[in-house]
């Protein structure tokens, strides 16, 4: 296990900024997330761990030393590409012990650990195949038993799960992570998926305009966005124009919408904006009592088979609510409706 400390880390091309002064602390032993969309500077900031780029500003340190300028070869950290990088004219078992060829390792020691790490990726049996003979699944294993050949103290993944097809790729985050909880080996992922971030990670690194946006566990960057970005980035936001209204919340539309956690600093009248999570809203009857309700009219109706999603134009923009199929709410597209939101799920942000 390694603990990664990334301190004032800064990354230029020329005059294109790729990372902005970036301090992070990597926990030993746990699978952290790099989460952004394209161009934020994530994999700019892997491939720097990895000694494969040379950070203009900053040091990296692991386990309380300053590596930031030692070369790639000598860092002890395994990775998995998003291309995988596999070699086409090498069997599995070749693959696998590269490394372990490079390094000098005799031949006997070389096959008890490709066989070691066949079956702690539940491939046995195949070190004689080629690659071209392995599904995309198989591949992707392939790839991570190479990187895990040499036992590194870290291990990182650039996008390791992109090109495998939707199902697939589900089975393979649980599968991958539950092989990084049983090696207990500190782990950094880039991706661009949300879900597959939420899913696998302990922490989650939001990126995004090449800066660090928040960091967190996957519940608490959901449930407590630190901006407009990452809760627009982050699973499906309602997003409300809204002003503060003091003491009690704010007002939406002209209408008084009661906040249960209120933010500090935001005086009578700010702007701001205000999420709510399509899980927590709820679609009643037009003629429905009570409070925080705002008027609309449902859009479209989406059935997905587990759940259904209502979409309400509302005060000016476009609202989903989903809810189990038995909670179906009793509305059908052109007809008026209320919007309820709960006090407890309104998430104030400062616009």
């Amino acid at each position: 296990m390694a603990d990664v400390h990334l301190k004032g880390i800064r990354k230029e091309y020329g005059s294109v900024l790729a990372v902005t002064d970036v301090d992070l602390k990597i926990p030993a032993g746990k699978l952290v997330c790099f989460l952004g969309p394209s161009g934020c500077g994530k994999t700019t900031l892997l491939r720097i761990i990895a000694g494969l780029e040379s950070p203009t500003k900053g040091r990296l340190i692991v386990d309380g030393q300053d590596i930031t300028d030692l070369p790639t070869h000598r860092r002890n950290f395994g990775m998995v590409f998003q291309s995988l990088a596999l070699f086409g004219h090498l069997t599995v078992g070749e693959n696998i012990a590269y490394a372990l060829r490079v390094r000098g390792v005799d031949p006997a020691a070389r096959r008890r650990r490709v066989e070691e790490l066949l079956e702690l990726v539940q491939l046995p049996g195949i070190a004689d195949r080629h690659v071209a003979q392995l599904s995309g699944g198989q591949r992707q294993r392939v790839a991570i038993a190479r990187a895990l050949a040499m036992e590194p103290k870290l291990f990182l993944m650039d996008e390791p799960l992109s090109a495998l097809d939707a199902k697939l790729r589900e089975a393979m985050q649980i599968e991958l992570r539950v092989l990084q909880q049983r090696l207990d080996i500190t782990t950094v992922m880039v991706t661009h998926d949300q879900r597959e971030a939420m899913t696998m990670a302990d922490q989650i690194v939001v990126m995004g305009d090449s800066r660090v946006q928040q960091v967190g566990s996957p519940t608490e960057i959901y449930r407590n966005p630190a901006n407009r970005f990452v809760a627009d980035f982050i699973g499906t936001s309602n997003l409300l124009p809204a002003t503060m209204k003091s003491g009690t919340g704010v007002v939406v539309d002209g209408r008084p919408v009661r906040v249960s956690d209120l933010p500090v600093g935001l005086g009578d009248g700010a702007a701001v904006t205000l999420l709510v999570r399509p899980e927590e809203m709820r679609i009643l009857p037009p003629d429905s009592e009570g409070e925080n309700r705002l008027p609309g009219t449902v859009a479209f109706i989406r059935d997905v088979g587990a759940t259904v999603e209502t979409y309400v134009d509302c005060a000016g923009v476009r609202l989903v609510a989903i809810a189990m199929r038995r909670d179906r709410p009793e509305v059908e597209p052109g007809e008026r409706a209320l919007v309820e939101l709960p006090p407890g799920a309104c998430r104030i942000l400062a616009a």
